[in-house]
């Protein structure tokens, strides 16, 4: 924890409470917008679209959701049209892919505008430069986790 005195003023806290912070304001920002999805639902799309077809084990490594709640988003996804699940081989198993419908593609490519659009409209708190410094900063962060931390999901 370097020179913290406490817990609470580490990196690892401070980032969890960020973290908690930006959760809420993608909650409220879901439900102001009335988008027709949730930013978990958002996260799962978008993660499927960058990556293509994969199993349900796949995508909650990478959303690092656990397998049930993986399995509630992917219902509600289902039941709303936006993937469907087609039988594929793995490892010489039975395994079920999952894709995006072009109704699903069409909701991420609006709602991507939508919630951008919006983000233009609130005041900046820092500047461009210093937002991608941070994101990489935090990027290098996590990947320094990644090769320690072990997640079983």
């Amino acid at each position: 924890m370097n020179d913290d005195k406490h817990y609470i003023d580490s990196i690892y806290y401070q980032l969890e409470l960020t973290a908690k912070y930006c959760r809420h304001l993608g909650n409220q920002l879901f439900e102001k917008l009335k988008l027709s999805i949730t930013p978990d639902e958002f996260a799962a799309l978008d993660t499927l679209n960058s990556n293509g077809e994969m199993s349900q084990r796949d995508l909650a490594k990478l959303i690092l959701k656990d397998r049930p709640s993986t399995g509630r988003i992917l219902s509600s996804l289902e039941k709303k049209g936006f993937i469907t699940r087609v039988a594929d081989t793995k490892n010489n198993r039975l395994i079920r892919k999952i894709a995006l419908t072009d109704d699903a593609k069409k909701s991420l490519k609006k709602t991507t505008v939508i919630i951008k659009e919006y983000c233009k409209k609130i005041p900046k708190a820092c500047s461009e430069m210093k937002v991608e410094e941070l994101r990489r900063a935090i990027i290098e962060f996590r990947q320094s986790l990644q090769k320690v931390v072990e997640i079983n999901i």
